[in-house]
């Protein structure tokens, strides 16, 4: 799975249940036994179109390489065995990928874990026990976590919060279209806390309407996790270089001067402003016929305009909804109201992790808040 790619929800079930013994017979027949047990052509489509394209394109990889060390060892991909998959996960936690000169990290032997199960759910068999494979995944993050290694926490985007925005729009030309999309890129993900693949789906003008009274607009972003559209307003910032309000419209009337008045906003384009330029593979065109970009290419223009600062971190098209928490903290914004703005549910526990998070540092951490606060009584007191 590409780093680019937000993390891949895992099959919604809950494998640390006691295991079913063996003996036991099933309250629910198996596919072949229950004649009800099949899908119509149409159903299946329908079910296919509801998996997320980054989960089933990750799966399906984490499959196939499954299937592959299975036939170099000799063992049965499907039906797998919970030995097999054991015995796997043991072979991935050792061997350095290709790519990375690393063996993967325990949060994507969970996903792999995760793949194999919905792949023998997808193909009417029944998955193989896990048990013995998680206990793996926890030893080996158990290992790393007492190791100090890095590969033990999370790979996180770093928040790219309104100071780390405004250095990246010093470094970028803003006169020429491509510099005029890649701001917007940067402020409108900020504005809206949009996900990357959020960010990719909005039009010009389709998303947008008008806000009344200050010359704003207003957004409508599907919100891919809690799959519901919502209206987000974005009214002009005090700053104009800062404002995503501005840096959309100019977009827009950039496009417009080359000919594109409908459709993706965020557009494919080469460094000369050339929208949409033809792209193949094997001789054959790839890529949206309309030129909308990939989740992919928006992270590829936030890390790259970032990184020209020299600012550390690990910059994606996630840092900005993570960067929209911290500026939101920093101005006291009410953390409700931060968090509905986003889209996020009221009892979020990413949204909680994500202020936690900064909650610990600067002048935010609670301990610089109680000597603050000694500071001033004390100096009450003197008085």
């Amino acid at each position: 799975m590409s780093d680019d790619l937000e993390p891949v929800e895992a099959e919604l079930v809950d494998d640390h249940l006691p295991a079913i013994p063996e003996n036991r017979t099933p309250a629910v027949p198996a596919a072949d036994a229950d004649p009800d047990a099949w899908l119509s052509d149409q159903a299946r489509e329908d079910l296919q179109a509801g998996i997320p394209e980054g989960t089933g394109d990750a799966y399906e990889g984490d499959m196939l390489r499954f299937a592959q060390w299975c036939v170099s060892v000799k063992r049965r991909p499907m039906p797998a065995a919970a030995q097999t998959v054991t015995e796997y996960l043991s072979y991935l936690k050792r061997t350095p990928r290709p790519r990375t000169g690393r063996p993967y990290s325990p949060n994507s032997m969970d996903r792999i874990i995760a793949a194999i199960r919905s792949s023998h759910r997808a193909a009417g068999v029944k998955p193989p026990d896990t048990m013995g494979a998680r206990k793996v995944v926890v030893g080996y993050r158990m290992e790393l976590s007492l190791a100090k290694d890095p590969a033990a926490k999370p790979r996180k985007a770093t928040p790219a919060d309104r100071a780390v925005l405004q250095h990246a729009l010093g470094k970028l030309d803003r006169t020429t279209l491509v510099g005029m999309r890649d701001a917007a890129v940067m402020l409108l993900g900020h504005a809206v806390a949009s996900r990357g693949s959020e960010l990719q789906l909005l039009d010009w003008p389709g998303s947008f309407t008008p806000l009344p009274d200050d010359g704003g607009l207003r957004a409508t972003v599907y919100r891919k996790k809690r799959k519901k559209w919502q209206d987000v307003d974005i009214p002009l910032d005090p700053d104009p270089e800062l404002c995503a309000v501005r840096a959309v419209r100019a977009l827009a009337a950039g496009l417009a001067e080359n000919g594109h008045t409908d459709g993706p906003l965020f557009v494919r384009m080469d460094k000369h402003g050339y929208l949409n330029p033809p792209m193949t593979r094997y001789g054959e065109p790839i890529g949206d016929p309309a030129g909308r970009m990939t989740v992919e290419s928006l992270s590829d223009i936030i890390q790259r305009s970032i990184e020209r600062t020299g600012l550390p971190g690990r910059w994606r098209s996630h840092s900005t909804r993570r960067g929209f928490v911290k500026s939101g903290r920093k101005a006291g914004a009410d953390l409700v109201r931060l968090g509905r703005h986003g889209g996020w549910e009221d009892n979020s526990k990413a949204l909680i992790g994500y202020v936690e998070e900064e909650d610990a540092g600067g002048e935010l951490n609670p301990l610089a808040q109680i000597g603050r606060r000694a500071v001033k009584s004390q100096d009450g007191d003197d008085g």
